[in-house]
Formats: C-alpha cells, sequence, structure tokens
C-alpha cells in the first residue's frame, strides 16, 4: 500500500532540497531519518518534516503501527513553487520599488511498504 506526503509553499530553493532528496531515494525511512539527523543544512528540517507525515499517512490507512525499516521511499519529487512576490520593495534604479522575491518548492514524498 501507498501513502503520499506533499508539502507546499516551502520557503527553500528547490535546488537544494532536490539536491537533499536525492539522496534519500529508495531508502527506507529509518535510514532516511538518520542521514537526514547527520546532515547540516537548514534545508533538511522540511525534507524530515515530508518523510515522517508520509509515515504517519501510510500508518493511519493501514490501521496500525508500522515500523520504519518496512516502510520505502518510492518517489520524492521536488518541483519549482511560485516565485511569489512578498509585500516588501526594495530601492531600485531611479527610486523605483522593486519586489522583493523569495524561492518556494513543492514536495511530494510517495511511501511504500513493498520494497518496489
Amino acid at each position: 500500500m501507498e501513502a503520499i506526503c506533499k508539502l507546499k509553499y516551502q520557503r527553500h530553493s528547490q535546488l537544494k532540497v532536490r539536491r537533499i532528496a536525492n539522496l534519500i531515494k529508495g531508502k527506507n525511512l529509518w535510514e532516511a531519518t538518520h542521514f537526514l539527523n547527520s546532515l547540516t543544512t537548514p534545508t533538511k528540517t522540511v525534507v524530515l518534516k515530508a518523510i515522517k507525515s508520509a509515515g504517519a499517512n501510510l500508518s493511519n490507512k493501514l490501521a496500525k503501527k508500522v515500523d520504519l525499516k518496512d516502510v520505502w521511499i518510492k518517489e520524492i519529487a521536488v518541483d519549482q513553487g511560485p516565485m511569489k512576490f512578498l509585500r516588501r520593495y526594495n530601492a531600485g534604479p531611479m527610486g523605483r520599488g522593486m519586489p522583493y522575491t523569495r524561492n518556494m518548492c513543492h514536495i511530494k514524498v510517495v511511501v511504500s511498504d513493498l520494497k518496489n
């Protein structure tokens, strides 16, 4: 059985999150959480939150507590979110106000109790 977790509008760059997501693809949740806890990048918290939520979703679907060593990350995708204009302005040329933009990303994690 599969379970999905989607995190949207995360204030991290998609490239930085995707770099971490590719390292844990195909691992079980126990290995992935221990691997992410050893990293020092601030984007690890977003990915860790997503895989823990996907594991909890699978546990609710199966209506029993699952062992983290038996749950596998089947797919993890990081996509570009909107380049949202925040309600702030930077100074631009000739006294103009330039909108203040930040990168955002969407994260989708699919976990399964079968190892493909």
